[in-house]
Parts: C-alpha cells; sequence; structure tokens
C-alpha cells in the first residue's frame, strides 16, 4: 500500500492540476472574503437597523462584540471549495481521460487497493486545500474587519477544523462524482454549473415563494457550505440551537449572510454531506471495480 500511495503523490505532483487549481482557489477565497468582510464590517448597515436592535436584545451584547469576521471567513472558505472537487475529479476520471489507468490498475495487486491507494492520497491532498484556504479567508478578512468584530481564537480553531473536514469531503466528492461519470469533462461543467447556480437558483426560490427554509441544509452544495458557515451562524443563534423567539425570516438571513442558508448546524451539514459523499464515492468505487480499462 505504502508503495502504491507514494505513486499516486508522484503522479499528482508530475501534472499540472495540483497547482492549477490550487492557485484560484487562494485568489478566490482571499477575494470573497475580502468583499464580504468590508460589506459585513458594519453589520447594521448589512442587516437593518431593526433587526439588528432585536438581534442585539436577543444575544444580549453590544454590536461591537459581534464576530462578524467569521461570516467574511465563511465565505472565502465556502466559494474555494469548489476547486478541491474538481480537483477530485481529475483522481480517476483524469486517468481514463490520459489513458494510463491501464498501467494504475495492472500494476496494484487489485483495483480495491488502487483505488484506496487513490483515498489516501486525495484525502493528504484535501487537508492541504483546507489548510490553505483558511490561511487565505483569514487574511482577506483581517485586512477589512475590525479586530474587535473577529472571531475568537476557539472559533478560529473551529473554523480551521471545519474547513480541513469540508476540503476533505469534497476532494472525495469529487473522486465519486469522476469515477461514476468517467469523464473529466462533463463532470467538472455538470458540477461547477449545479452548484454555483441550479442549486442556489432552487435555495432562493424555495425560501422567497414557498417560505420553505431548510432546502439548503440538504442539498449537497448548501451542506458543503454548512460545515463552515453554520459555525459563524451558531455565533448569532441563527444555527444549532437557535435563540428562542427568532423569526423564520431573520435567521435565514442570517445563515445567508454566512454562508449556509438553511444548514441546520455545522455537524448536522457534515454528517449529510458525509453521506452525499459516500453514495458518490461508493457507487464509483464499485463501477470501476469491473469497469474495462482497454
Amino acid at each position: 500500500m505504502g508503495r502504491l500511495i507514494k505513486a499516486e503523490f508522484r503522479k499528482t505532483l508530475t501534472t499540472k492540476s495540483w497547482w492549477g487549481l490550487l492557485i484560484p482557489a487562494i485568489l478566490f477565497a482571499f477575494v470573497f472574503s475580502l468583499g464580504w468582510g468590508f460589506t459585513t464590517n458594519d453589520f447594521t448597515n448589512f442587516l437593518g437597523s431593526s433587526d439588528t436592535r432585536e438581534l442585539t436584545s436577543m444575544l444580549g451584547i453590544n454590536v461591537g462584540e459581534w464576530p462578524v469576521g467569521l461570516l467574511a471567513m465563511a465565505h472565502g472558505i465556502n466559494v474555494g471549495t469548489l476547486f478541491p472537487v474538481i480537483f477530485g475529479v481529475f483522481a480517476l476520471a483524469g486517468e481514463y481521460s490520459k489513458k494510463t489507468i491501464s498501467t494504475t490498475f495492472l500494476t496494484a495487486p487489485n483495483r480495491g487497493l488502487a483505488l484506496s491507494a487513490k483515498m489516501i492520497t486525495y484525502v493528504a491532498w484535501g487537508v492541504l486545500y483546507g489548510v490553505v484556504l483558511v490561511g487565505a479567508a483569514s487574511l482577506g478578512t483581517v485586512l477589512t474587519v475590525d479586530s474587535q468584530l473577529m472571531p475568537s481564537a476557539p472559533q478560529f480553531l473551529g473554523v480551521l477544523g471545519a474547513g480541513i473536514l469540508a476540503t476533505v469531503l469534497a476532494t472525495l466528492f469529487g473522486i465519486g462524482v469522476g469515477a461514476m461519470w468517467n469523464s473529466v469533462v462533463g463532470s467538472v461543467i455538470t458540477l461547477v454549473i449545479y452548484l454555483l447556480i441550479v442549486e442556489n437558483l432552487l435555495v432562493i426560490v424555495a425560501f422567497g415563494w414557498l417560505d420553505v427554509t431548510w432546502i439548503g441544509g440538504v442539498l449537497p452544495n448548501g451542506t458543503v457550505n454548512g460545515i463552515v458557515g453554520a459555525i459563524g451562524a451558531e455565533a448569532f443563534g441563527a444555527a444549532g440551537v437557535t435563540l428562542p423567539g427568532l423569526d423564520d425570516e431573520l435567521q435565514w438571513a442570517l445563515q445567508y449572510a454566512a454562508g449556509a442558508p438553511g444548514a441546520f448546524s455545522w455537524w448536522a451539514s457534515a454528517l449529510i454531506f458525509a453521506g452525499w459523499t459516500a453514495v458518490f464515492f461508493v457507487g464509483g468505487w464499485l463501477v470501476n471495480q469491473r469497469r474495462d480499462i482497454t
């Protein structure tokens, strides 16, 4: 197994995909946290004075003590998480495209060990993406959010852990989708359109027209975003154990500000997205046990 894992790292490092996707991931995380930091630094203007007064009364703290830096960090990390998903697609679908899958499977004792080595290797890459994205989002947040509005040390560590968990699961999710579809182009285009457009429209339409607030808490994009975003929402009493008396519209608005509309809690989001990941990853695993490689 050790040799297979070493071979997987060597294969990945000889391609341009790992840094070709890591660089825009850093830029997107930084730019979005920077922009969201400017927006939420004066949270009263963002939320509205009446909602601010209501929330201040419920939380029992001053506006100047709200950790709005969590909201900027969450948006930066969540946007950047798209890139480890795409990176994961290349893990197996990329080998079929480049016709190197035959060598991979034929040099391993069996396909199960080859796929296990890929999983372990890309978990490590997912950890790298998580650390880098949290770092980039933190920098963008520090540059725009007042120091007294930054998250506490325990909250930052929570975001770091959640960010790593999100990118690891996102990478495995991408592997599963690519493995089932067996096409880099088809998988990437479909995932980008669905994650960035289709699901977001579903969430907004469900809330705006149907008054349904929980859709984002069960769909793939909403749940991977909720792993980090719900930590920010929980700091404002809008997820996890919600503030008593908090109306649905304000709760959803706070969740949206945290980048996790509809999220139940960070751990529920992690469990649900882990379920989505398992469906596609196990499906891809089973399909590739018998897929023709000639």
